[in-house]
């Protein structure tokens, strides 16, 4: 074992250690990829996705190579470690690889173009942050136009730092944006659960866990002793986990509105 000094970079990962804090960036292997594509000249875009983009397995066009349209999402998979604003639109680009079309293909290197123009962004985590634990859920309603399946996103903070982020598509097809909701609140409840438990084997105890989503009708749900006459019932071991919590003089969640 020897000395190597402080750690500067990892496996395409750029760890700059400053005073106040430690930022993580992916910007040189950003560069490396659009040189690699010869995409350097490239226009920039101010988001990875267009706002009516529905991708389809059946779109019309000419078919593209498979193996080169597999290598570029391979290549934006691994830009997901710093870059979560990307995870849905890359997610979506993968349901296309066994048959890729044109139209897949302009998509995806619609990422990189957003990619050029924010190659320096990437995760901050300050020295100073708070150790207090928050979740926030959201969802995509019926997004997918192939089956009609919600897209469920889940974040959560450790104070100011993001620690955790998930976007993936709902095994079932759900009947209305309450339902939706509610199903994305219990994957941030699991996760929160287990967050909690490990930061107990670092000594750190949690007394109040805030989880926030934009659905009044999913937190009027979630309060104690409302019953429902249909329920997803693979979800209401969470619901009732909830409650549990809820119910608790501790308060070890909280479900709350945010706009």
């Amino acid at each position: 074992m020897s000395m190597m000094g402080e750690l500067t970079y990892f496996l395409g990962l750029q760890v700059k250690q400053l005073k106040h804090g430690t930022f993580l960036s992916q910007s040189k292997y950003c560069f490396d990829l659009l040189k690699k594509l010869k995409m350097e000249e490239i226009n920039e875009v101010g988001t990875p996705i267009a706002t009516n983009c529905l991708m389809d397995a059946y779109e019309a066009g000419q078919p593209v190579d498979s193996t080169k349209y597999r290598g570029l999402i391979g290549s934006l998979l691994y830009l997901i470690a710093s870059r979560p604003v990307i995870q849905f639109d890359v997610c979506l680009c993968t349901k296309f690889q066994a048959n890729p079309k044109e139209s897949h293909f302009k998509d995806a290197k619609r990422i990189l173009k957003y990619l050029k123009g924010t190659t320096n962004v990437g995760l901050w985590y300050p020295c100073d942050s708070d150790i207090t634990l928050s979740g926030f859920s959201d969802s995509y309603y019926a997004g997918r136009k192939l089956d009609r399946k919600s897209t469920s996103g889940t974040c959560h903070l450790l104070g100011s730092c993001l620690i955790s982020w998930n976007s993936k598509k709902q095994a079932c097809v759900a009947l209305s944006t309450t339902e939706v909701e509610y199903i994305v609140v219990g994957h941030g409840c699991a996760q929160i659960i287990w967050l909690k438990h490990q930061l107990l084997d670092y000594g750190v105890k949690l007394s109040k866990v805030p989880l926030y989503c934009d659905n009044t009708s999913v937190i009027n749900i979630l309060k104690p002793g409302i019953m429902l006459k249909r329920e997803i019932v693979k979800f209401n071991l969470l619901k009732l986990k909830i409650n549990w919590l809820i119910c608790l003089q501790n308060h070890l969640l909280e479900i709350g509105l945010i706009s």
